[in-house]
């Protein structure tokens, strides 16, 4: 039961409980007794809104930054990736492969404000090698979820 609240809540955390007790051919107690043991072992750890902001009046730039770091003995990336997701800018910071180690992901209200956050602040500490910034100019899919509405194909058929 518990992978299939997850791939339904994954989908749309706003699910009717009642609803998904009846696909899940349980009562709604048990759904929601799971629910909460899940929060509580921390499967689940938050709920979020997906927003398109260039339809608000609100200014935001996104930025993913590529880190490169020097890890710490017997702590390996763990203590500079706290460093970095204690800053209030950052909304989200991953261990990856490849040429960088970590990845970054901030928002600002200008490319100015999220390029001074990167040379004020992540450039600055001790572990940090290099960086590299990468400003989001267009969302198109997000989290499975496709932002606006895709344009019509208008080109003509041509046929040989």
């Amino acid at each position: 039961m518990r992978e299939k609240i997850l791939a339904f809540i994954e989908k749309n955390s706003r699910f009717d409980l009642k609803e998904l007790a009846i696909i899940l051919g349980v009562d709604e107690a048990a759904v929601v007794d799971e629910l909460a043991a899940m929060e509580r072992e921390k499967i689940i750890c938050g709920y979020h809104t997906m927003i398109d902001w260039d339809k608000t009046d609100t200014d935001k730039v996104t930025a993913l930054i590529e880190v490169k770091v020097t890890p710490q003995r017997g702590q390996g990336f763990d203590k500079i990736a706290e460093r970095i997701f204690n800053y209030p800018e950052v909304n989200t910071v991953y261990l990856i492969s490849g040429g960088y180690d970590l990845l970054v992901i901030l928002e600002g209200k200008s490319i100015r404000d999220v390029s001074q956050f990167v040379s004020d602040k992540l450039s600055t500490l001790d572990s940090v090698l290099s960086t590299a910034t990468h400003f989001i100019l267009k969302k198109y899919k997000d989290h499975g979820t496709i932002i606006g509405k895709m344009s019509k194909d208008e080109r003509m058929l041509v046929s040989p």
